[in-house]
């Protein structure tokens, strides 16, 4: 597919998954084909599902807030950002009651023709299971304390803004201290047009 809109609007009607969620799917995308930032994620949380607002939770807070340190406008402004998933819709919960993982046939049906079409100046991959489907062999610490390429875009990799992911937190202070500083800088040499 070569056509922006048209995949925008294929992803959004995809019910692929309803019989393996057991409810009705809701992809959620937003963005324009021009967007300075291409930022994926695993896939949306119960509330992004049921709200259809990208990262409208505990996890956006923190990352737009803390972390990326932008107003919401600039974050759900879709010339700035192109926010997408390796799974579209929210998966529901496995029998523990974590989320369940996206399935992979999302990925391979959509996100690849979405970096394709998506105009980004750099991409962001949120959280492990990102990182794996882009890097599957790589040690995910490393990931996010280098830069990294796909399709010889800037590419910047987070570890999942969740509250749930303390532990690693932990385990990498130096993320906090040393690394942010430097993403929050790449961001908003982005977003506000400062050099590189």
């Amino acid at each position: 597919m070569s056509n922006f809109a048209e995949l925008a609007k294929e992803i959004k009607s995809c019910r692929e998954c309803r019989s393996l969620f057991g409810f009705e799917p809701n992809p959620v995308v937003s963005g324009n084909q021009d967007a300075k930032i291409l930022q994926i994620s695993q896939a949306p949380s119960q509330n992004v599902h049921n709200t259809s607002k990208c990262f409208n939770d505990a996890s956006g807070r923190k990352l737009r807030g803390e972390w990326y340190q932008i107003p919401d406008e600039d974050f759900y402004n879709g010339n700035n950002f192109y926010i997408s998933a390796v799974g579209h819709c929210y998966p529901g919960k496995s029998p523990n009651g974590e989320d369940r993982k996206p399935p992979k046939k999302c990925a391979d049906k959509w996100l690849k023709q979405e970096i394709k079409l998506v105009n980004s100046k750099i991409i962001v991959l949120i959280g492990r299971y990102s990182a794996n489907y882009f890097f599957p062999n790589k040690d995910f610490s490393e990931l996010i304390f280098n830069n990294q390429k796909i399709d010889d875009k800037l590419t910047i990799v987070l570890p999942h803004p969740s509250p749930n992911n303390q532990k690693w937190f932990k385990d990498h202070p130096d993320f906090e201290t040393k690394r942010l500083p430097e993403i929050r800088k790449i961001i908003h040499n982005v977003l506000y047009c400062l050099i590189l």
